[in-house]
């Protein structure tokens, strides 16, 4: 259904889905896809609204997991009465819209980590990582190459030949994956592909405690997905989600309703895309009030103006920064229990066990869930997260690195504490980023 109640709470909220090209799946009451926005956006221009909280989703690959997602991280901040109540008293009239936006972006799950033998169904794994890189001639066969030959050899030590040349093939057919470095668009911010060196990476990965579940045929397959993951979030949120904020925006005429941006692991992609917009036209999307990055899968270099390990080149967000893109504070949040950033960002990125950096520096190759916004003029404020008891007084157009260790730990399997992302103290966190300045 569009609205849906949040799980323990008489309060609801709108959920739109989008397809893998930015285009609205949803059906509306009436059962017409791409319709439900239209309506919502035609209620929303005669309700009394005050507050517009848009919130995506990071990898999960179909409703039911957006939707528990969005029932945890919606019921927390439903939770959260005091600060409910100092919104209220800062903003008279106080009325919340929340909005939660699905996309398909399951690059992998923890259950599909290990051999391919250990599925049983190597037929139901090619259909799987096709439906995922976007099926297109040739590509099928490729992945059947590659997952035959993972069956094959479960405890393969070397990177066959012939899945290798599969590998390359496949990467030729992901056109729309470039290999332009830090600094390029989210799914092309990436080294040269190169099979051998993944499966490597991934083998050396295991000794870092991750088990047997980086490593065999299947690692390369997994870190392209992933890259498709990147650059799919950027096409949605720069589509069809940013004319949809702006189409609310604009239905919001002349009044005064503040807008609040959300995002988690690639959904700080789908949320800084929609923003930015595409290089070649700027977004019509209008500043918004705050900005909340949570475990961001992204590049810690992603908004800075010039990035320091690649002499003239600027993060591919950087005018979410110079175009004062966000009116009030900006937060991050990072977690050294958050496997899947600190160990999984940078072998997708073709990189492992960075150690080329020392204390006070930072890696060419890292995610912001690890690091928080880097390289900014002037720098990020870097803040502990503090209890839900305790006030922050962010000011406006500040950056806020929040070191959330303490609160974001929980959790266990190839992505760790990724998901650890509905504590009162990140629900408080995003409240406090939300009041109107004093």
């Amino acid at each position: 259904m569009p609205y849906r109640s949040i799980r323990g709470s008489s309060s609801r909220y709108a959920l739109i889905a989008f397809d893998q090209d930015g285009v609205e799946s949803t059906k509306d009451p009436d059962g017409l896809r791409g319709c439900f926005s239209r309506r919502l956006i035609g209620d929303f221009a005669h309700d009394t609204v005050t507050d517009v909280f848009l919130m995506s989703h990071g990898w999960m690959g179909d409703m039911p997991a957006a939707v528990d997602q969005y029932d945890r991280w919606f019921g927390a901040q439903d939770a959260r009465t005091a600060d409910q109540e100092q919104m209220a008293h800062r903003r008279p009239g106080f009325k919340p819209l929340r909005i939660g936006v699905h996309w398909p972006s399951k690059p992998w799950g923890d259950e599909e980590f290990g051999t391919a033998a250990a599925y049983g169904l190597p037929d139901d794994l090619v259909e799987s990582y096709v439906a995922r890189l976007g099926d297109r001639p040739g590509l099928r066969e490729a992945v059947t190459a590659v997952v035959r030959a993972a069956d094959e050899q479960p405890d393969a030590q070397q990177m066959p030949l012939a899945a290798a040349a599969a590998y390359r093939e496949i990467n030729a057919i992901l056109t729309e994956l470039g290999a332009d470095g830090e600094g390029a668009a989210p799914g092309s911010d990436r080294e040269p592909f190169d099979p051998q060196a993944c499966f490597a990476a991934a083998q050396e990965e295991t000794s870092f405690g991750l088990g047997d579940s980086l490593g065999g045929i299947l690692a390369p397959l997994r870190q392209l997905s992933f890259w498709k993951m990147k650059q799919r979030a950027r096409l949605v949120g720069a589509g069809g989600m940013a004319e949809f904020l702006a189409a609310l925006q604009q239905a919001a005429g002349s009044r005064d309703v503040r807008f609040h941006l959300m995002g988690h692991s690639f959904g700080c992609i789908v949320v800084s895309a929609m923003l930015c917009g595409m290089p070649a036209h700027r977004s019509p999307v209008k500043p918004v009030a705050s900005l909340a990055l949570v475990q961001g899968a992204l590049s810690l270099w992603s908004y800075c103006e010039k990035i320091p390990v690649v002499p003239g080149q600027s993060g591919y967000f950087h005018a979410l920064i110079s175009d004062k893109k966000v009116s009030g504070p900006i937060l991050t949040t990072r977690s050294m229990f958050d496997t899947a950033n600190r160990r999984l960002y940078p072998l997708g990125a073709g990189i492992a066990n960075q150690v080329d950096f020392g204390p006070g520096e930072f890696p060419r190759y890292g995610a912001l869930g690890t690091f928080g916004a880097q390289g900014l003029t002037p720098d990020g404020n870097n803040l502990p997260m503090r209890p839900a008891t305790q006030a922050y007084q962010f000011a406006a157009g500040g950056i806020y690195n929040l070191e959330a260790s303490k609160f974001i730990r929980s959790g266990g399997g190839a992505s760790g504490a990724h998901n650890d992302i509905a504590g009162p103290e990140v629900a408080h966190a995003i409240w406090e980023a939300s009041l109107p300045a004093t």
